[in-house]
Order: C-alpha cells, then structure tokens, then sequence
C-alpha cells in the first residue's frame, strides 16, 4: 500500500513553544517546523507517495515527508543514519520538526531511512527535494537560502557512488589554489579568510565563499543559465591561471600544490565541458558574431544527484582528478567542514 499524507498540527503546542524559546543556534529546526506544512503540500506529498507501488496488503509505510524532513536534517547537519535514529529520541529539536516530541521510540528505524533514500534517488526525487526547500527558504527568508543550498549541495548524504558536479569540482580546485597561495605568502589568516582576500584581489570575489554554486545562485536545473554560469566559472579558472603565471613571472617562490590545484581543474574542463569550435571562435570577430557564439556547455549532460551509472562514472573520473590535487595539497589544506547550525537569515 502507499504511505499515508502526513498532517502534523500547524500551530506549535505549548510543549513545542518551549523547545523553539530554548533554541539559540539550530534555527535550521525553527524555521522547518514553522514552514513544513508548507514544504509538504499534499500535491508534494502526493509526488512522493507515487514512488510507492500500490499494494493491497502490508503494514502502511512511515510517511515519506516526516522521512524527507530527516534527510533535510540529515543532509544539512551532517549526521550519520543511526545519529539521526538516536536524535529522534534524544534531541528535541529533532524531535520537535518531525512531530515526535518526548517520543521513547524512533518513527522509524535506520533500515526504513535508507530504504527512502535510495527510493528517493532512484526516482529522481531527491533534486526535487531540495530545490523546493531552497525555493521556500528565499520566498519565506528566515532562513539563509544560499547557506542551505551550499549544505545540502555539498552533502555526501545523496548515496556511496554520489560525488561532486563539474562546477563543485571546478569550484574546490580554484579555491584550493587560491588558498595555498595565501598560505604561502605568509598572511596571517585563517584559511577561508586567506582564500576570500586572494579572490578579492584576483577579481573573483565569487570564489570567496565556501561554495561557488552558492555565490552564483543560479537556476541550475535550466540548461541557460546553467551554461551561462559554466561560462562565469570557466572565466574564473582563467584569472587564477593569470594569477599563478604572473606570480611565474615576477620570480616568486613556486607553489606546486596551486599548480596541480590548477591542473586538476583543466583536466575536469578537459573531459567534462564541451567549448565551442576552434572554427567558430576564430569567426568571431566582431560583437555580432561574439554574440552569437556557443557557449560552453556539459558533454553528456548536467550530473543530477542520483544521477545515473552513465553520468556517475563521467563523474568519477572527474573527482580522480581531485584526489591527485588534494594529495598534493594535504600538508597545506584545510579538512572540510561540517555546517553548523546557525546560518543567518536571508
């Protein structure tokens, strides 16, 4: 049978009016529980349910958007299946989105959890899942809409064989490179600080931040301004490079890890992105014909979470690449980062 929609009561209790009064820094839970009956719609929850084969017997299944809710929370907090299983009984605030306060036992159970999510990933609902809570996050604010996206992009959470898209890649290598230029010059800095100010001066403010995707705030489920981002990150890999050969140029002290940093993201270039035609870029010699060049586009289209086998091994040789650049670097970079709790609003 399929699940059940789930309607959890839209005003908080008494109970739940406490909890939120004590949060201070998980206001990720605050804002969820205040906008779930929004983000689970019944036509939503509907969209879900169809993942689900209609059968007349069995027990009914957990309602797929008090699962959602966790993977939201999952995703974002970087917690492990059985964390999230201890949290439902343990953290009222976990406790206070999924509608289980003071609970004694789990709504579900890891198995049930995992089971969702790679149903959710072989439906290509997990994309739909967090675009529309992103989406709800700018319309609604309360909440940082691009501070979420970077999470929820970044999480490993979206299965073993999910690894970053092109433009992550691209993004991760240009900051590395930045950083260990940073790092070498001796700055003083912490290394988010030391990569923001390199960018700034390198005029690619937009690698600054912690992620690339994130400072581009783009549609990326629509292939033109996908591209016309791919474009605006491309331009960035060439400032570095002009960085990195200036430095070449003035005699300063050489800095291997942002040259392979570098290489890593031309051989991702090389084997993911489709340029425009040595032909056609020679043709473009006045604004009109500048105009109407080709963009740069991806080879075998957008890698979606989830995405599949096809795209996934693409993917994997890109982040082979990564691997050869993070060895070279690991004596000077930073570990990644799990987000914290508190973002600011939008």
């Amino acid at each position: 049978m399929r699940p059940p929609v789930w309607r959890p009561p839209v005003e908080p209790s008494p109970a739940e009016q406490t909890v939120i009064r004590l949060v201070r820094r998980a206001k990720l839970v605050v804002w969820l529980r205040a906008h779930r009956h929004e983000r689970f719609d019944e036509e939503f929850q509907t969209e879900l349910a169809a993942a689900w084969k209609q059968r007349p017997k069995g027990q009914p299944p957990v309602p797929p958007a008090q699962l959602a809710l966790a993977t939201i929370l999952q995703a974002y907090t970087g917690a492990s299946d059985d964390e999230v299983v201890e949290a439902l009984v343990m953290d009222r605030r976990w406790q206070l989105v999924l509608d289980c306060l003071d609970a004694e036992q789990p709504p579900f159970s890891k198995g049930t959890l995992v089971a969702f999510r790679a149903r959710l990933i072989s439906h290509t609902l997990d994309r739909r899942l967090v675009e529309r809570t992103i989406a709800l996050a700018r319309s609604q604010g309360g909440f940082g809409d691009r501070a979420l996206r970077a999470a929820l992009d970044a999480s490993p959470l979206w299965g073993a064989g999910r690894v970053e898209d092109t433009i992550n890649l691209l993004g991760h290598a240009l900051r590395k490179a930045l950083g260990v230029i940073a790092r070498q010059q001796g700055r003083g800095l912490s290394w988010n600080q030391g990569v923001a100010a390199v960018a700034a001066e390198a005029g690619v403010p937009g690698l600054g931040g912690s992620s690339v995707k994130a400072a581009l705030d783009c549609d990326w489920d629509d292939p033109t301004t996908r591209d016309q981002a791919l474009g605006v990150v491309l331009g960035f890999l060439e400032q570095v490079e002009g960085v990195v050969a200036d430095r070449h140029r003035r005699g300063a002290a050489p800095v291997p890890a942002a040259d392979a940093a570098l290489q890593a993201a031309r051989q991702v270039v090389s084997q993911d992105v489709q340029l425009a035609d040595a032909n056609d870029a020679n043709d473009a010699n006045d604004a009109n014909d500048a105009k109407d060049a080709k963009p740069p586009t991806l080879r075998q289209g957008w890698p979606r979470i989830g995405g599949s086998r096809s795209r996934m091994r693409r993917c994997v040789t890109a982040a082979n690449a990564a691997v050869a650049w993070w060895t070279a670097t690991n004596a000077t970079c930073s570990p990644i980062l799990t987000p914290t709790w508190s973002v600011p609003s939008a």
